[in-house]
């Protein structure tokens, strides 16, 4: 045997009894948040529109900008299918879906036409024999996700420029080198020529080249990263076309395949991450959000009605529907990030999820906070792939900072998640009622 073989021999044994001996997981669930992203999609801005940033006209969806399709809605069935096996299988759901139909509390943005027919189709999926209740903020701005456009948490503008643009070493258009080879790909799918083409052809008569919009940081409601935001726009349509099942041709002109696809949503990614997980933004923007979800898990482990908690004592599930921009707050708040195959880092996909477990130890009584990130493959939005506990959807566990300890699924005691939650909250942006 030489020496590599030998070295490599020496650590397969030395590994061994720590392959052997993981620990087997004694906890029980209590109780869940499932904080989701809506379903596919028609793209957020009309065709008339994005035409004028292609070649080619852009593919009909046939549905109005910003709906779910009827694809959307039946993978989105399909992943409450999944969590209902789950669930079930866990012991938080019984499979009577009339009497688990009062432990579960789902609420929709009511800003967002796409959260309501995503949250009912994953409701048909998690409990196809009841009739579920979808809750509506009565309002135009749920404060739940918008405390911003609710009025009570105030968002300094110039704070907002200086804290974004600061990541930036002061320069926005920095992100036009950084980004090369996206920005690239997207000017070659947009007008029609291979992306290794060189010189590349000039911008065709009467279109807009979205890749050279000069980009600037402005601050309203929210923070927008002009021209960045047109550039997501004009890639929008790539995701929703090959998630949405479309014919190959169909999708970006059949000039991308997945991995193509997921590229072009780096550009998507980076401008959810400027505007929303900035930590300035995300604090102002996702401390309620932050709080609610902190109070529910107390509520669920203490049994006692907590001010600013969702559902009630008895609730076994709570479940949110809201779109990426804050999805991507509530991460950035408490810093954590994930890789999903398939997909750019940090990227929510239509249907994914964080998730936050209460579970409880058999053995000590502690409540922990166990959480994860769950999204359907590309593949398996595009494929309407069943999903069974054998062939699941992606499953990220997510590391917590401060609060997560060294085992395979980054569990935190709940005490530890409660103090690390009020460090990220800036309490004059929580309500305690909505």
């Amino acid at each position: 045997m030489n020496t590599k073989s030998l070295a490599l021999a020496l650590f397969a044994l030395s590994c061994a009894p720590w392959l052997t001996a993981q620990p087997v997981d004694e906890t029980q669930l209590k109780f869940a948040v499932v904080f989701s992203r809506h379903g596919v999609r028609s793209p957020a801005v009309a065709n008339s529109t994005l035409d004028n940033f292609s070649v080619l006209p852009f593919p009909a969806f046939g549905i109005d900008p910003g709906l779910v399709t009827s694809h959307g809605a039946a993978v989105e069935t399909i992943l409450g299918g999944y969590y209902r096996l789950w669930l079930t299988q866990e012991g938080l759901l019984t499979g009577n879906d009339t009497g688990d139909a009062a432990l579960v509390y789902i609420r929709a943005n009511v800003a967002e036409v796409t959260t309501k027919p995503t949250a009912q189709a994953f409701a048909a999926g998690l409990l196809p024999g009841a009739s579920v209740n979808v809750y509506l903020y009565p309002g135009s701005s749920d404060p739940l996700f918008d405390p911003v456009g609710a009025g009570f948490a105030l968002l300094d503008r110039r704070m907002a420029v200086a804290a974004v643009t600061g990541r930036l070493g002061g320069d926005p258009q920095s992100l036009a080198s950084a980004y090369a080879p996206e920005l690239a790909l997207t000017r070659s799918v947009l007008f029609g020529y291979p992306a290794s083409q060189t010189p590349v052809p000039a911008t065709p008569e009467g279109k807009l080249d979205v890749t050279t919009l000069p980009i600037a940081i402005t601050a309203g409601r929210a923070v927008a990263s002009v021209g960045l935001s047109t550039i997501a726009a004009a890639v929008d349509p790539f995701m929703m076309e090959y998630a949405g099942g479309m014919p190959g041709a169909d999708v970006a002109w059949g000039l991308l395949n997945a991995a193509g696809v997921s590229e072009t949503l780096r550009l998507d990614t980076l401008t959810l991450d400027l505007a929303y997980r900035t930590p300035y933004l995300a604090k102002v923007q996702s401390s309620n959000l932050a709080s609610h979800v902190a109070r529910s898990l107390v509520q669920a482990a203490t049994g006692n009605a907590t001010a600013g908690a969702l559902g009630t004592p008895s609730s076994k599930l709570i479940v949110l529907f809201a779109s990426d921009v804050h999805v991507s707050g509530l991460a950035g708040l408490f810093q954590i990030g994930w890789l999903v195959p398939g997909y750019p880092k940090n990227y929510s996909a239509p249907g994914g999820a964080m998730v936050f477990e209460l579970r409880q130890s058999q053995t000590t009584g502690e409540y922990i906070v166990r959480t994860a990130y769950i999204a359907q493959s590309l593949d398996q939005l595009r494929n309407s792939t069943a999903l069974t506990l054998a062939a699941p959807p992606a499953i990220a566990p997510l590391f917590i900072p401060g609060c997560s300890v060294r085992n395979a699924t980054y569990d935190c005691p709940l005490a530890a998640f409660v103090k690390m939650a009020n460090r990220a909250i800036d309490p004059q942006s929580a309500d305690l009622v909505n």
